[in-house]
């Protein structure tokens, strides 16, 4: 691992498609950060990004970390290559942040964590939803609990995809370029909320099937039901299948008859680099005894916030990253929390497979477990 003693970090990023914009807009906006470098297996892609930016383009990862002294690294890439670039970085000690999911299965999940505690690098995974203001409410109404024990979270995104969106990038849609469809690509901020809010899950059964995508080989629709480890339980409702898009919604219902919930995405989950405008988040259920009237009041102070809903969080996440590893402390959104929800899209997977709930944590398995 590189010393960090210096309070501004050399930060680069691989992969220069859609959300690497989101990342360098966040990298130049930071005062403990010095952008210096972009990689992409295409010349032409790495060398227009790194032209905007006014940094050095590479298409080699390993030459880019060695020759610009890379301290952290951001995975903007296709799913399948987030833990071989991780390994990469592990290897010439650079902290990483990869985009969501970690990985499309467990095996190299594991590998990939693996190599960054042998390095001793912080590894993070972008989940930008946890700091949303409405979010942060729930959280902290759970661990105060004014909830009593959560028992119930009921997760709803009810989204859209257009034909162009799978068309955009050529390993979209497939089981071999994404590694599934709306439950790895959209749904894992919604898990790992769920996660953090609920604790470990121990039992899901889940099912998926494509509705109304012909032109993609992956799931479009999925559902499933999970046990935790408290006792509570969880339902879970996805779809890209929704013309335009409704919402995506997390809800928390907890023992004392107390519920809190949020409307996180109004609309379909918005394409980083592409969506051009946002609905903010707010809070859409809340019967905390003597806080039901504060949603008014919360939902004012949502919608006069002037930030983009795109692009701030990120810049939230990425400081807490760069901040993890100036303060030598682990991140808000570690590995193990990305681990979890590769775990939870690969038993949905699996029980669909087997016609059986599984049991978490899953033993490995080399199947795919996806068709």
């Amino acid at each position: 691992m590189r010393k960090t003693r210096q309070t501004r970090l050399k930060t680069a990023i691989v992969g220069c498609g859609k959300v690497a914009g989101t990342h360098a807009l966040a990298y130049r906006s930071l005062p403990n950060s010095e952008l210096v470098s972009v990689c992409d297996i295409s010349p032409e892609r790495a060398q227009a990004f790194a032209k905007n930016l006014q940094v050095k383009a590479y298409t080699d990862l390993a030459e880019m970390l060695d020759r610009e002294h890379v301290d952290v690294l951001s995975v903007c890439t296709q799913h399948t290559q987030h833990p071989a670039a991780v390994e990469i970085a592990a290897a010439a000690g650079v902290h990483v942040i990869s985009e969501k999911p970690l990985a499309i299965d467990l095996e190299s999940c594991d590998r990939a964590i693996a190599a960054a505690r042998a390095a001793g690098i912080k590894l993070g995974v972008i989940s930008q939803r946890r700091w949303y203001e409405p979010v942060q409410r729930m959280k902290k109404a759970i661990d105060a609990g004014k909830l009593g024990k959560p028992v119930l979270a009921i997760v709803t995104m009810l989204g859209w995809r257009e034909p162009a969106y799978y068309r955009s990038d050529p390993w979209r849609g497939t089981w071999e370029g994404e590694g599934g469809g709306v439950v790895v690509s959209q749904a894992p901020h919604y898990l790992d909320l769920m996660s953090w809010f609920m604790g470990p899950a121990v039992e899901l059964q889940g099912y998926w099937d494509n509705y109304n995508h012909p032109g993609i080989e992956v799931d479009d629709t999925v559902v499933a039901s999970v046990r935790f480890i408290n006792g509570g339980m969880g339902s879970i409702v996805l779809s890209n299948s929704q013309r335009p898009g409704l919402w995506g919604k997390i809800h928390i219902h907890g023992s004392s008859g107390a519920s809190v919930g949020a409307e996180t995405d109004s609309g379909s989950p918005f394409i980083s680099g592409v969506t051009e405008k946002m609905d903010p988040p707010f809070n859409d259920i809340w019967t905390v005894p003597g806080e039901e009237r504060n949603l008014e009041a919360w939902n004012r102070e949502d919608r006069s916030r002037d930030w983009d809903v795109m692009t701030h969080y990120h810049q939230v996440q990425l400081a807490d990253f760069l901040d993890a590893v100036l303060e030598d402390r682990e991140p808000q959104v570690d590995a193990e929390a990305g681990r979890r929800v590769v775990e939870l899209f690969t038993a949905v997977y699996r029980s669909q497979r087997e016609c059986a709930p599984q049991k978490l944590p899953l033993l490995l398995s080399h199947e795919s477990g996806r068709v």
